[in-house]
């Protein structure tokens, strides 16, 4: 992610950029953290073809779908754009009124994850590229190598759609994001 922007209610400026995005703390701990980030640059691509923001473009394993059926039933995700943009909302507002209470600014680390499916159209990666600018450093996004009824069969039944999954507890995203590392036969690395 390249694209400088400003974090929600307390307006800090940063510059998107993969290499060095601080990952929640559990992710960090975890000695998988450094493939992690070298897996987010290597596949790093941008969200439309005129768009600023760098994500990664991973692929659907076993493993993720494993992290994000957890998370759907423990009920930390959240289904469609509209639902993500109130939920981070809403939170950027209490976390903004934290921060003014207490007279510190929060650090800059993913704590939400947005999971996309390849599928959507450019009009709709545009305004979730917009909610990454407005979001901050805390809200990741992975493009999955998914079609939405896929990802929405996965998790909802059939004849569902999914295009975009919002992760809003920072266990299910840490558990997403070490999902993504994994051998070459589909099973978890462990180092």
């Amino acid at each position: 992610m390249n694209a400088k922007s400003k974090n929600g209610e307390n307006k800090q400026v940063f510059h998107w950029e993969l290499r060095v995005l601080r990952l929640p703390k559990l992710v960090e701990a975890d000695p998988r953290a450094q493939e992690l980030l070298r897996i987010f640059s290597a596949h790093a691509r941008l969200l439309w073809p005129e768009g600023k923001i760098l994500v990664p473009m991973v692929a659907f394993s076993p493993a993720l779908a494993k992290a994000l059926r957890t998370a759907h039933r423990a009920g930390q995700l959240v289904r469609s754009l509209e639902g993500a943009e109130r939920r981070l909302a809403a939170e950027d507002r209490g976390l903004g009124l934290v921060d003014q209470r207490s007279g510190v600014l929060r650090g800059a680390r993913v704590s939400r994850l947005l999971v996309l499916a390849d599928d959507g159209a450019e009009r709709f990666y545009r305004q979730v590229e917009k909610l990454l600018c407005q979001q901050g450093p805390r809200v990741l996004a992975l493009r999955l190598d998914v079609k939405a009824e896929t990802l929405g069969q996965m998790l909802f039944g059939p004849g569902r759609r999914a295009v975009l999954l919002l992760l809003d507890h920072k266990e299910a995203v840490s558990a997403v994001l070490l999902a993504l590392v994994v051998n070459k036969d589909g099973r978890q690395k462990t180092i």
